[in-house]
């Protein structure tokens, strides 16, 4: 994504809109963790959070990408039982 935009990930225009509010929220939810770590260590570097903040933002980003590979986990499986489900007919 960084790539694509030419931009770091963080909080903010282009990956964050008040535009586009569906585009923001799956951008959030998927790269969210990224953003997370990268504004910690952004903050932290320009001295405007100590270690125990960023201890509690990587603690943070780690709980919230293991929450997020559980929900992707589900919907996969979810999708994969329910390909089953359909019939074709020939």
């Amino acid at each position: 994504m960084e790539l694509l935009a030419g931009r770091r990930l963080a909080f903010a225009e282009p990956y964050v809109s008040p535009v586009h509010i569906l585009r923001s929220l799956a951008v959030t939810a998927c790269a969210g963790p990224f953003m997370l770590t990268n504004e910690a260590l952004a903050a932290r570097r320009e001295g405007r959070i100590g270690t125990i903040a960023l201890l509690s933002c990587g603690c943070t980003a780690i709980a919230w990408a293991l929450a997020l590979g559980v929900v992707l986990i589900a919907i996969a499986s979810w999708a994969t039982a329910n390909l089953g489900s359909f019939e074709f007919a020939g």
